[in-house]
């Protein structure tokens, strides 16, 4: 399935974590809290200001980001969990 986001939007996917803690213990999967970092895998064309112009976005696919933590709706496609957010909610790119 393909996805589109319009606007100022992006389709994060979410980065694995790790199944263990640093001490080596297992975490079971209630007790795992989601991750606040993903890949973008989808942009929308951007934002629409006030007079009209078009502001692109910032990011791109590929770039690895942080996100605040209750932000976007999450879905569901092919079995993988993603996250739409508005560009605003990306609080930065991770960079290597």
């Amino acid at each position: 399935m393909k996805f589109k986001p319009l606007r100022d939007r992006v389709l994060v996917k979410y980065s694995e974590e790790a199944e263990k803690s640093a001490g080596g213990l297992f975490i079971p999967d209630t007790a795992k809290e989601k991750p606040q970092k993903g890949e973008i895998v989808a942009v929308g064309a951007g934002k629409v200001t006030d007079d009209g112009k078009l502001q692109k976005v910032e990011v791109k696919v590929g770039d690895v980001v942080l996100f605040d933590k209750y932000s976007g709706s999450k879905i569901t496609m092919d079995n993988v969990e993603y996250l739409i957010l508005r560009e605003e909610d990306v609080l930065g790119i991770l960079e290597k």
